[in-house]
């Protein structure tokens, strides 16, 4: 019960804790927004120009569009403008972001007041000293006397303008932003590999295929939060660019894969309409067929196919919260931990569906709800794994304690408290065996009750009974590691003796029957006397049981035909030899 109950207080605290760390990351990243950041979008106020082969690299657009969205650039070449506002000094420390994507090379020209241009690029495979934690590359503009009026970008074949983000910020607000997402990623990543190892762990230990899925889905989110936020560039820069962003895709595809496998073997059959598990089972694979393609693609209808994926993504989630609410109203104990797990990923990825978050969080945009909403969810069910599992081996100690009771039960006397003929005969095999191979002695002692018939026909069966019980309190306090006592059955009770030698045994048992004709029963039968004979027996070490039970049983009917309330005695030659006074307890 205890462990139970700090079990139980340990995952509140665990889930309190996530709690709060979600909030306040959350606080950081919404509230921290820069006053000055500024969202450009193509058409407003960034204006367009197309080549559809790549231009050489001192062309430039005879002209902007800024109205409609470009077309035909994929195997070529994209031009972006925007003029800054004039008369204002704001423009003198500037950095651009962008939010990486697809491209195989980027251009950005700062122009200034009196006509000095500012150029600096990346390419995909190098971004040198640009890249930025989060996703981002940051362009600082160099300072000088007049400030920027304008900037053009251009880039070579970009797989879609509408996945392109950029934001206008100054220098200082850039590097505190980039810090502050670079930390929060990196707390996100942390938590999510911990909770990679931890699930790892569990799915060995335990073997459930659930835990493995959940165990591979987490896994998979830490390696597309590293690709997503180009922390993976300090070790693997060459892969910076359009390798990363279609290794994103494809993970990310493969997360909700394996996050709904999860899931859904993770709930009872019993539990789940088949019909219901078979198409989030679909879905998933629908997700998982559209996605790897599309992380391949460089061109084509990728916009297109970026919503449909979208639309099979939501319908997914709709298909496993409909398999988890389904289970949960049938009492599954699974669906019910799964539905707090999963209850903020599906808020943040259907919301982000019907929300613009590129200008949140800053910048971070979705990605960052994702990585969190990914952090929740590992540890929600690495805590209620937790206690599933201390729970289960609560049970188990229980159980096991109540087997091992159950065990001694079965071996104890009721009535008396002693072990009983079964628990006597394990006793004294163990006892037999650990006698030396020769030179030992061993005694048995039968003890039965005079005239007991005579006490339950006269005062009740009641009354033998506490007589009886008596009688077994008595012999119990004989019972060590030397002395094995037991209730046989009836009114026979018996001793086993090893290390003592036979005249001390004959003592013993002689002092034994004086104590029991002693025990005063004045309550229940009033002064009637009860006497014991005894039969006793000592033999060589490894002798069998059956022998002396034999020749102690020989010498309680001697006992008996003498009179009763004695003692009688039958020893082999060998331990008759040995009469002496050796003590009898060491």
């Amino acid at each position: 019960m205890n462990a139970r109950i700090l079990t139980r207080g340990l995952s509140r605290h665990r889930l309190a804790i996530s709690c709060a760390m979600f909030s306040i990351a959350l606080l950081i990243l919404g509230g921290a927004q820069p006053a000055r950041a500024e969202l450009l979008r193509i058409g407003d106020p960034l204006c367009h120009a197309v080549s559809r082969s790549i231009a050489p690299d001192d062309t430039r657009p005879s002209h902007f569009v800024c109205n409609g969205d470009p077309d035909g650039y994929q195997k070529g070449t994209l031009w972006l403008h925007a003029a800054l506002p004039q008369g204002s000094r704001d423009h003198e420390d500037l950095s651009l972001i962008i939010h990486s994507s697809r491209f195989d090379r980027l251009v950005v020209r700062f122009i200034y007041r009196d006509g000095a241009v500012e150029q600096q690029h990346v390419r995909s495979g190098n971004f040198g000293t640009y890249w930025r934690a989060g996703g981002q590359l940051a362009f600082r503009a160099p300072y000088r006397d007049v400030p920027v009026v304008a900037f053009t970008l251009r880039f070579d074949r970009v797989a879609s303008a509408h996945l392109l983000r950029m934001r206008l910020v100054e220098r200082g607000e850039e590097a505190t932003q980039t810090t502050g997402l670079a930390t929060l990623t990196g707390a996100a990543l942390v938590l999510l590999i911990v909770g990679a190892i931890y699930n790892a762990s569990l799915a060995l230990a335990v073997r459930q295929q659930h835990a493995g899925w959940q165990a591979a889905w987490a896994c998979c989110m830490v390696i597309w939060g590293a690709c997503w936020s180009q922390l993976h560039l300090f070790f693997f820069p060459s892969m910076a660019g359009a390798v990363s962003a279609q290794i994103c895709t494809g993970l990310s595809c493969l997360a909700i894969t394996l996050a709904t496998l999860s899931a859904v073997t993770a709930l009872e059959k019993q539990h789940l309409d088949a019909g219901l598990r078979r198409t989030a089972l679909g879905l998933t694979a629908s997700v998982c067929a559209l996605g790897i393609p599309l992380s391949l693609m460089r061109s084509g209808p990728f916009d297109m196919l970026g919503n449909l994926l979208g639309l099979l993504v939501l319908a997914n989630l709709a298909a496993v919260a409909s398999c988890i609410g389904q289970a949960w109203r049938r009492g599954s104990s699974a669906a019910r931990r799964l539905g707090g797990a999963w209850a903020l990923p599906m808020i943040v990825l259907a919301s982000t569906s019907f929300f613009d978050a590129d200008a949140m969080f800053w910048g971070g945009g979705s990605q960052i709800l994702v990585l969190f909403a990914a952090a929740w969810q590992t540890l929600w069910l690495s805590a209620a794994a937790s206690r599933a599992h201390a729970r289960l081996r609560t049970e188990r100690d229980v159980a096991r304690l109540a087997e091992a009771k159950a065990h001694e039960l079965a071996r104890r006397d009721v009535l008396t408290g002693l072990p009983n003929r079964r628990g006597f005969m394990e006793r004294t095999c163990r006892m037999l065996e650990g006698l030396p191979v020769s030179g030992g002695l061993v005694a048995l002692l039968l003890i039965d009750v005079d005239w007991f018939k005579s006490i339950n026909d006269v005062y009740g069966h009641e009354a033998g009974d506490h007589v009886l019980a008596a009688i077994g309190r008595c012999i119990a306090q004989h019972e060590n590691s030397s002395c094995a006592v037991c209730r046989l059955g009836g009114e026979e009770f018996a001793m086993m003796v090893t290390g003592a030698e036979v005249g001390n045994i004959e003592q013993f048992a002689q002092t034994l029957r004086g104590t029991l004709a002693d025990l005063s029963h004045g309550d229940i039968i009033g002064n009637r006397m009860v006497t014991v004979s005894i039969g006793v027996t000592a033999s060589a070490s490894r002798v069998d049981f059956g022998t002396l039970y034999r020749l102690a049983d020989e010498a309680l009917y001697d006992a008996k035909r003498g009179g009763r309330d004695q003692i009688a005695i039958r020893l082999d030659e060998w331990a008759g030899a040995r009469r002496n006074d050796r003590p009898l307890f060491a």
